[in-house]
């Protein structure tokens, strides 16, 4: 493994690599927002599937000029085969038991468990798209939502500044634990892109390298 690249701007080089479209759109809207500090820039990457990430993952943590790495993806249900596989993988590349803690940013069961908190305190059971369609329905207006996408990005109109925050409220409430159906860490991640702090990536980056 190579060591970090010295930052040659003024701004910290970040890359997500994200599992898919849903994802990558809902970053890139985030990003349009500019609700995270000037500080940052951050490039994202769609992986096109789950599959695919611990493979993205290393070829950017190895090959790229970013200061940090990480991963944006679902648990998906009970047992988790693929998310834990993207867990042990990573692991496996730092030779680490706890890599993977502090580089994916995950949401379960599913990113829409996030993306909903801008409109609503429910939370997702299922990541069946039928079964959070009709939420999605009456939130966005998008019928049938099956994460097609022009879908996805009808759903991203419907998310500002001012939703941005009651969605940081709402996920503020939800565990840490990615074994807990309803979980999320993705507050622990905003906090840290919001931050003019900039410490949480040598932080994360000599967890990775002990």
């Amino acid at each position: 493994m190579t060591n970090r690249l010295p930052n040659i701007s003024n701004k910290h080089k970040i890359c997500i690599i994200c599992e898919g479209n849903e994802e990558y759109e809902y970053l890139e809207k985030l990003k349009s927002l500019k609700v995270w500090n000037e500080l940052y820039e951050v490039e994202l990457e769609n992986a096109g599937g789950n599959g695919n990430i611990p493979a993205r993952y290393q070829n950017r943590y190895q090959n790229s000029t970013h200061e940090l790495v990480l991963v944006f993806c679902d648990t998906e249900k009970k047992p988790h085969e693929q998310y834990e596989d993207i867990k042990r993988k990573i692991n496996e590349f730092h030779g680490l038991d706890s890599a993977a803690d502090v580089v994916i940013i995950f949401s379960n069961p599913c990113t829409m468990q996030v993306i909903s908190k801008h409109w609503t305190d429910e939370i997702i059971k299922s990541p069946a798209k039928p079964v959070n369609a009709p939420l999605i329905k009456e939130h966005t207006g998008v019928d049938n939502y099956k994460a097609r996408a022009d879908q996805i990005k009808e759903v991203m109109k419907h998310i500002t500044k001012d939703n941005y925050e009651d969605m940081r409220q709402r996920v503020d409430k939800l565990g840490e634990s990615d074994s807990v159906l309803g979980n999320s860490n993705f507050k622990k991640y905003m906090q840290m892109l919001e931050s003019s702090k900039d410490s949480w990536i040598e932080d994360i980056n000599n967890k990775l390298e002990e």
